[in-house]
């Protein structure tokens, strides 16, 4: 079950809040506390929010949404991102898609792309792709994280080590003014970290309501990725990420 319009832009939101009012989501839907409420009510008993007295707050900053909400929060922009994407990247390439609901956006958008070689830890990822006899998929070893149908841990790490890839595309929890990329878990940053590493290019893919979230696990400074592809960016955003070279393409 998807959540209605309102609801979706209540979730991005609280995400970048510690406490949501009740009497703030009123003033800018324009809408009664009573429909306000019920919102909650139905956000709350799928445990996507938090209440507080007087409003909600994020679940946690070590805990990102669940796994089915993500994939359909913000998913005109996700596709808009992950089409960018798919025209950035040439056939024949080595390309590392990582975790991420948006990562599996972009998956979606290569199958029609020829004598890839895609490496992941996404088994979201490689279900999408392993129908396509045109690309190669190899699925690293890892730990099974069952909930967000991933690869993390040790092996995996040593495994993406062991290469040197010509794109590597990596979504986030969360993006900082300060602190850079962030994600949830410290399994899935390390993940990332090392992707961005062993990649040539290394391509950030995140909407714009990932600025400002409240994700606890550092991956990368921005000066350490080189494309950022998103659907909106602020004059200060924009700014800053060209002050750190980072090329940015906008997705609208």
């Amino acid at each position: 079950m998807s959540v209605n319009e309102r609801q979706n832009q209540i979730l991005n939101w609280v995400q970048q809040e510690d406490v949501l009012l009740v009497e703030e989501m009123v003033t800018r839907f324009n809408v009664s506390s009573q429909t306000i409420r019920k919102d909650i009510n139905q956000l709350a008993e799928r445990h996507l929010v938090r209440r507080t007295h007087g409003g909600i707050a994020p679940v946690s900053s070590m805990e990102n949404l669940p796994f089915d909400h993500r994939q359909f929060l913000n998913s005109e922009a996700k596709s808009a991102i992950a089409q960018k994407v798919s025209e950035f990247i040439p056939d024949g390439a080595s390309v590392f898609l990582g975790i991420g609901t948006t990562v599996e956006y972009v998956a979606k958008a290569l199958v029609s792309h020829r004598h890839l070689q895609v490496f992941t830890n996404n088994l979201t990822v490689a279900a999408i792709l392993g129908n396509c006899p045109h690309i190669q998929v190899r699925v690293l070893a890892g730990k099974l994280r069952h909930q967000h149908h991933d690869l993390v841990g040790e092996d995996t790490l040593s495994g993406l080590r062991q290469y040197y890839f010509d794109y590597g595309i990596l979504g986030c929890g969360g993006v900082d003014e300060t602190q850079g990329i962030l994600d949830f878990d410290p399994e899935e940053a390390a993940v990332s970290r090392v992707l961005v590493e062993q990649s040539r290019h290394s391509v950030l893919v995140a909407d714009q309501h990932k600025w400002g979230r409240k994700a606890m696990a550092r991956v990368h400074p921005f000066s350490a990725i080189q494309h950022f592809f998103s659907d909106l960016l602020n004059e200060e955003q924009a700014s800053l990420l060209a002050a750190k070279g980072v090329k940015v393409q906008l997705c609208s």
